[in-house]
């Protein structure tokens, strides 16, 4: 049906996948905490381009040379593991300054505009959705598993519409209660920096998953 194998197991699984933590989806709860609604959709949609890359190269054959080249696959996972650990320690870094300065609340207002400037988070959020470990086994090694040798354009499209359709849903939900979260990170700095502290750690665990990742 409509080049699908078996749909009600991918849509089951699908669920499963999207609702576990990631670090793009982390990456959106985020920016929408920090600087509002929408700066989580734009980040959002950054997530949602990277995603689409990746299905379009699971349609077009890079998921079975991933699986069958370990090299290949072990650089893009370690490259990715690298961003990741990068991210990871500019929001410790971030979050250490919040903690030296949460006192001089005066000073402390043109920091966050500064950073929001510069940080770009639809950018980001792509190239995070590119090698989130969680995007890349799904699109290698459970997306394809679905998609009929019959009429497998028809399947990929179908898939690709279904996960986007989840994310979108489950990215919106992210991003209206991290919004709600910016009005409290704005009052008190000491929860600001605990937030970000802790979203560092993630994307070091994260990091370290994907590093360890087979096919």
């Amino acid at each position: 049906m409509f080049g699908v194998i078996d749909l009600p197991t991918y849509l089951a699984g699908l669920v499963l996948i999207v609702l576990l933590p990631g670090p793009n989806s982390l990456y959106v709860l985020s920016v929408a905490a920090r600087r509002g609604t929408r700066a989580g959709y734009t980040a959002a949609a950054g997530v949602w381009c990277g995603d689409t890359v990746l299905m379009t190269l699971s349609a077009a054959g890079v998921a079975s040379l991933l699986q069958a080249n370990a090299v290949l696959f072990g650089i893009v996972k370690y490259a990715g593991a690298g961003y990741l650990t990068w991210l990871a320690f500019g929001m410790l870094r971030a979050a250490w300054a919040m903690w030296r300065s949460r006192k001089e609340r005066a000073s402390m207002e043109p920091a966050p505009v500064a950073e929001a400037a510069d940080e770009r988070p639809y950018r980001r959020a792509f190239v995070v959705s590119l090698f989130n470990p969680k995007a890349i086994l799904f699109f290698v090694a459970f997306f394809v598993q679905f998609v009929s040798e019959s009429n497998p354009i028809v399947g990929f499209l179908t898939l690709g519409v279904l996960a986007q359709l989840a994310s979108v849903l489950y990215l919106s939900a992210l991003i209206f209660g991290g919004s709600r979260l910016a009005a409290a990170f704005r009052r008190r700095r000491t929860l600001s920096a605990g937030a970000t502290s802790a979203a560092g750690v993630l994307f070091l665990g994260f990091a370290v998953k994907l590093s360890l990742a087979s096919v």
